[in-house]
């Protein structure tokens, strides 16, 4: 019996730390919540930002909430292309050695050294979940997606909390090679 994972199709986001916050919005602006993400706690914010590359911009990235220590950037492949930066796949929160980029808000704007990544497709499992699946925090497991389209992703981290909800998340490159939308579901395979 195959058991089924929603997916989350991630479009590019921000992630921002409460010093650039204020940068870019104000000193003492406080994010908006628009609408609550699929793990708890988190929300897309009303906030929007312009990023800029050596080879291009792309305006109305959304900011996501709550703050985070860090300033991350999450995008897809093909907004690097349009960008012109060569971020590397990476886990959320793991940026040493990665590019940066300018971020303009409407108060101000902040040019980050770092922080720029595509992020690794992973899934989040709630601790009941992952028993329920056999997995653990950390395994790599891979998915099958269904329809015309259909593929297998390989090498899909497995993120385990008491905190998480079930949801896979891939980026908008992933989502349309498989023609996947945000609520469709895959097929967790263990080897």
């Amino acid at each position: 019996m195959s058991k089924q994972i929603p997916v989350g199709i991630s479009n590019r986001h921000i992630h921002l730390s409460p010093d650039h916050l204020k940068q870019l919005f104000g000193e003492v602006h406080e994010l908006t919540e628009l609408k609550p993400l699929s793990q708890p706690g988190q929300f897309a914010a009303a906030e929007s930002v312009t990023i800029v590359g050596p080879k291009g911009e792309i305006q109305k990235v959304r900011v996501l909430g709550p703050v985070r220590r860090e300033t991350q950037i999450e995008i897809s492949r093909t907004d690097a292309f349009k960008l012109g930066i060569n971020p590397p796949v990476r886990d959320s929160g793991d940026t040493e050695g990665t590019p940066g980029l300018r971020v303009v808000g409407p108060q101000g704007e902040v040019e980050l050294d770092k922080g720029v990544i595509i992020a690794a497709r992973h899934i989040h499992f709630h601790t009941s979940d992952a028993e329920s699946f056999g997995v653990q925090n950390g395994d790599k497991v891979k998915i099958k997606t269904q329809g015309e389209r259909a593929v297998i992703f390989d090498h899909v981290l497995c993120r385990v909390h008491d905190n998480y909800a079930l949801d896979c998340h891939l980026d908008t490159d992933e989502g349309n090679a498989a023609g996947l939308k945000t609520g469709d579901t895959v097929e967790l395979i263990k080897d």
